[in-house]
């Protein structure tokens, strides 16, 4: 298993204390581009037109895990 996959394991399991590295490193692995355009947000983009905004604070809250966690989900079920 990769690191991003051993990272996305585990916020699944548990949302709370991530930073906004480890998000892009799972980010990279399922090709959804990065952009942090010199403000206090992450925009998180994937070719497929899904996107998320995420305040760049750490650690992240619980809530932007969730919905990264989601865009995830709505990525690769589009590769099904």
């Amino acid at each position: 298993m990769t690191a991003a996959g051993k990272i996305l394991g585990r916020m699944r399991n548990n949302p709370v204390g991530w930073r906004v590295e480890d998000i892009k490193t799972v980010a990279a692995r399922f090709k959804i581009e990065c952009r942090q355009p010199g403000t206090g947000h992450v925009t998180f983009r994937h070719p497929s037109g899904a996107k998320l905004t995420v305040p760049a604070r750490k650690p992240i809250k619980p809530i932007y895990v969730r919905k990264f966690l989601e865009l995830i989900d709505e990525v690769t079920h589009e590769k099904d």
